[in-house]
């Protein structure tokens, strides 16, 4: 069954990029649904998706997607992972592209930890974005925050006429070293705000 998060007048205001050529106005609706959610860091019922206030954005929270090393943790808590697959529904004649995901969490890391987080998303039957590591050195006890961004001219767009599934993974690692005790790293929106938001462009085929 299809979870239907968002829906009806996506009216998004005209964003202008670098080469100053205005980029297209969204269209007037879309609609987010969430076909699977596999991977160790988000079991069933612990990832949502949700488009922003201002609705310029989609919004994926987590309560679950921890990675964990040293004292305490099992062997296969130092890397967790998260691939949702995300169906949107639009009116014909345009296509969409991301321009930009941020990544936000908490980290603890002990004096000689590691902590990673990295992530990518595609359309299905495309190649995938690079990952891009961004890492995170002990002793740290923090938030900790992070920001893919694609250039104009590079962003990839779902096939003008297809309707392309939408992938999208996250990965956080935790590498004890030469630590003592436990260390983590958490992708989670505790204090209310947004586990990871993705940017929408939009262009007419």
């Amino acid at each position: 069954m299809l979870t239907t998060l968002a829906a009806a007048a996506l009216a998004m205001s005209s964003l202008v990029p670098t080469g100053g050529v205005a980029e297209l106005s969204p269209p007037d609706y879309v609609r987010v649904d969430v076909l699977t959610v596999n991977g160790s860091g988000c079991p069933a019922g612990t990832a949502a998706v949700a488009p922003s206030e201002d609705r310029t954005t989609f919004t994926v929270t987590y309560s679950q997607f921890l990675a964990q090393a040293g004292a305490g943790s099992e062997p296969t808590d130092f890397r967790k992972n998260c691939q949702l697959t995300l169906q949107l529904s639009y009116p014909q004649g345009f296509t969409f592209g991301i321009t930009q995901a941020d990544y936000r969490g908490f980290a603890h890391l002990q004096a000689g930890a590691t902590g990673l987080e990295q992530g990518n998303y595609y359309f299905s039957g495309m190649s995938p974005t690079a990952r891009k590591p961004h890492t995170y050195h002990g002793p740290l006890s923090d938030n900790w925050q992070a920001t893919d961004s694609t250039q104009w001219d590079a962003i990839v767009y779902a096939p003008c006429g297809e309707r392309r599934l939408f992938n999208v993974n996250t990965e956080l690692r935790v590498t004890a070293g030469s630590s003592r005790g436990n260390s983590f790293m958490v992708m989670d929106s505790t204090d209310s705000n947004v586990s990871t938001r993705y940017h929408f462009s939009w262009k007419r085929c």
